[in-house]
């Protein structure tokens, strides 16, 4: 496992974090006082839920902090076995079941066999473009989508967030001689 100084640090609570991910954004309620830091509010859901910080657990969170695009768990394990730290499946699925619960991150089932997560922040107000030839993701911002869906009022229900997903034929696969014949 690698353990080096300047990739962890401690805070206050003598809780280890990756120290690449400590940066200031606003995030979303989890318990009555609004947390100033994503890394507090998972802080906080730990202790709520009476589990705590390891360093495999703050790991994970740092280099999901740090992807600022839809992953895979895979992929996840990927870049963490990059930098020599290794790190079991079962650590990468039970964090992101945390990240899920604690409303940090976001599922993405693009396709039967694609399933993505995403820092909830980071896909609010996006919509997704799939290609249903080579299942490539693309991430769009389209204000007019936005300011309806943001106007949308639906009786008898409180939206915490949306995903949009449009599923089509990109440029590349449409394009693509063996497509035309």
């Amino acid at each position: 496992m690698h353990k080096s100084n300047d990739f962890f640090c401690k805070d206050k609570n003598s809780h280890y974090f990756c120290s690449s991910f400590y940066l200031k954004l606003q995030t979303m309620n989890i318990t009555n006082t609004e947390p100033e830091t994503i890394e507090e509010a998972f802080s906080e859901y730990l202790k709520s839920k009476n589990l705590r910080h390891t360093i495999e657990r703050d790991a994970i969170f740092g280099k999901i902090y740090n992807t600022d695009e839809p992953f895979t768990p895979e992929m996840l394990r990927q870049k963490l076995e990059d930098e020599n730290f290794r790190v079991s499946k079962a650590s990468i699925y039970n964090t992101i079941e945390l990240l899920l619960d604690a409303k940090i991150i976001v599922r993405h089932q693009f396709t039967n066999s694609l399933v993505q997560y995403e820092l909830k922040h980071l896909s609010e107000g996006y919509a997704y473009l799939i290609c249903t030839h080579c299942d490539r993701v693309r991430k769009i911002r389209e204000e007019k989508i936005n300011n309806f869906l943001d106007k949308l009022k639906i009786s008898k229900f409180t939206s915490e967030y949306y995903s949009l997903y449009f599923y089509g034929i990109c440029s590349r696969c449409k394009y693509m001689p063996s497509r035309n014949k």
